[in-house]
């Protein structure tokens, strides 16, 4: 009964080791057109006389900052990455959330997928391919090849307890590469 607590206990807590986001360049161009927003919803704002123009030219100018700048930067913070020494942790959206996990110690094969403007970041996407149809998928993930040795050092940290755990199998000396069919002295 001791040495069940006793093994528990020797279990060395989930320390967090990295929490990733998407690369934060995805919001240049929602910033860019923020700032054209502004700029063109003011000059178009002094141009017209009627109070209502100048209520309707602030109003659809309210309404395109929120569709491409507000939106885009809620589906940013929306994907969030957390990993662990024990597992790795995908959350996506905002108002509806989907959180995936994934323990190191079952293992999983690991792609860095770049275009030309991740490249040029160092970035990439961090295909986690898990044995099912489709791999999880870490977007655009800021230094993507740390990322990748992280996650494979992690994995080979946690499938070398599992390997002392595990019985080892020894051949007995009667088996198939002697050639004898039964065991000796019988």
């Amino acid at each position: 009964m001791g040495d069940a607590v006793g093994t528990a206990d020797q279990q060395p807590p989930e320390v967090v080791v990295a929490r990733l986001r998407p690369h934060a360049r995805v919001l240049f161009w929602p910033s860019v057109a923020l700032i054209a927003i502004c700029a063109g919803a003011g000059w178009l704002s002094g141009l017209v006389e009627a109070g209502w123009q100048t209520w309707a030219v602030l109003g659809a100018a309210a309404l395109l900052a929120l569709l491409l700048w507000a939106v885009p930067l809620l589906v940013w913070l929306g994907r969030h990455t957390v990993i662990t020494t024990r597992r790795l942790i995908v959350r996506r959206g905002f108002f509806v959330r989907t959180r995936q996990e994934l323990l190191h110690s079952r293992g999983y094969d690991l792609t860095v997928r770049r275009n030309a403007a991740q490249s040029l970041f160092r970035s990439g996407d961090v295909l986690v391919g898990t044995g099912l149809d489709r791999p999880v998928v870490l977007w655009d993930v800021p230094s993507a090849d740390l990322v990748q040795a992280t996650l494979h050092d992690l994995m080979e940290a946690a499938s070398e307890p599992l390997a002392r755990r595990r019985p080892v199998e020894r051949p007995e000396p009667w088996g198939d590469d002697r050639g004898w069919t039964e065991r000796p002295g019988r």
